[in-house]
């Protein structure tokens, strides 16, 4: 049979490979280790958060604000970035935002109080999103369709592995000498990927140099499909990212686990994540919407399960806290992929876009946790609320899933032959 020569790569994988799962290209790997080391600055702060909030003399709460800028950060420059850099060659981009983040830590060590460190923490999170959109729209042409999934989970595992290794080791770094030695960790961590980025990543970004214009990406994401799963996507990260940002106050204060304990816990959490992107990186291609269902549907569950127990079993809030990495990151892959499906012909700014609505999530619901506990509701309480966000991204999916059906019916009366293109809507 003839092979269609369109966009290949003597170095990407063919589809055989791509099947077996046996390959993937050596940029895709260097872009999870660069969403690795800036990756575990986004989440590192909630096992520093009481380290710093004593050093920079503030509260807890307060400190927690740290993580919503960034998250801000994210979400301003996530579409900011994809639009300003879109013209650029995706090396050149995904080199110049790192060496941006990099400066933006360098000066978060430094700083002298809260207020520079706040300013900081939105400059780095600019560059991160800038990063995240174009690392997955690189990923993404730089594989088969088939594989399209697998390469995007295997860059959103980078984010996983800074839950399992990043976050904990920065903690125990934080505690054996200071916050600001891991805000210098995270600065060399990310010059060592932004070199493997420069050397690894072909100068065309995997696209044959095709054009690209905002107005034609623009085009490609008028579809209200699109922006329901951006929804999904905002409720299914705040659902996980409101307890796991106050998870080391949350285990120490209302569960009785020593501070030397938390690091492990952490860790585990990140564990359940990775076995959650691995189960989700298997079903997000052929049940994509189902995954996502079942995924927030369990996690609601959780989230309830950790504030009804909190006060109870230490092993019990243990084991939940694995199952909430497992349910909070089962559903990253199909949330990551599933907009690339839904606008095809979008793929810088839809992937953009979808790492801002991920942040709307990571901005609000701690902003929420926090005025809970404010309000004197305790760290339990950032528990209900991501029970509650959860069973909203639930909903939604519930939604989603009609939608498909409807269009899929519509399709098959569109057609005489009906099957073939009910095959066409199968993994939308």
């Amino acid at each position: 049979m003839k092979q269609s020569i369109q966009n290949i790569d003597p170095a990407r994988p063919g589809p055989a490979d791509t099947r077996q799962g046996s390959r993937m290209p050596l940029a895709v790997y260097v872009l999870a280790l660069a969403i690795f080391t800036q990756g575990t600055s986004e989440f590192m702060l909630s096992g520093l958060l009481p380290g710093m909030a004593d050093d920079l003399g503030v509260s807890i709460p307060d400190a927690g604000l740290l993580i919503s800028a960034f998250a801000i950060g994210m979400v301003v420059g996530a579409p900011l970035l994809a639009v300003a850099t879109l013209s650029w060659p995706r090396r050149t981009a995904l080199v110049g935002l790192q060496a941006v983040f990099i400066a933006g830590h360098v000066v978060g060590a430094l700083a002298p109080g809260y207020a520079v460190l706040f300013v900081t923490r939105v400059v780095s999170a600019l560059a991160y999103a800038g990063f995240w959109g174009v690392a997955v729209a690189t990923a993404v042409a730089l594989v088969p369709s088939a594989a399209k999934s697998k390469a995007v989970a295997l860059v959103a595992g980078g984010l996983t592995m800074a839950t399992i290794v990043g976050v904990p080791a920065g903690t125990v770094l934080s505690q054996s000498s200071s916050w600001r030695a891991a805000f210098w960790a995270v600065a060399a961590a990310t010059a060592v990927s932004l070199a493997a980025t420069a050397f690894a990543i072909p100068a065309g970004g995997g696209e044959g140099e095709e054009p690209r214009s905002v107005r034609a990406e623009l085009r490609g994401m008028a579809r209200p499909q699109l922006w329901l799963s951006y929804a999904i996507t905002a409720f299914a990260f705040g659902a996980v990212i409101v307890t796991f940002s106050y998870l080391a106050p949350f285990l120490t204060d209302e569960s009785g686990l020593g501070e030397g304990g938390v690091p492990a816990v952490l860790a585990l959490f990140g564990a359940g994540g990775m076995l959650g992107l691995i189960i989700g990186g298997r079903t997000a291609q052929s049940h994509a919407v189902g995954t996502l269902a079942v995924g927030l549907g369990a996690l609601a569950v959780i989230s309830a399960g950790l504030a009804l127990t909190a006060h109870t079993t230490l092993v019990v809030v243990i084991g939940l806290t694995f199952l909430l990495g497992l349910a909070g990151y089962v559903t990253n892959p199909a949330l990551q992929s599933r907009v690339f499906t839904l606008a095809p012909d979008a793929p810088t700014l839809v992937g953009a876009t979808n790492t801002a609505a991920f942040n709307v999530g990571n901005t609000l619901a701690p902003m929420l946790g926090g005025l809970t506990i404010g309000a004197g509701y305790g760290y339990t309480s950032v528990a209900w609320v991501g029970a509650g966000l959860a069973a909203l991204g639930c909903v939604g999916a519930l939604w989603a899933a009609r939608l498909e059906r409807a269009g899929r019916r519509q399709a098959a009366d569109a057609s005489p032959a009906g099957t073939g293109f009910e095959k066409v809507f199968q993994n939308v």
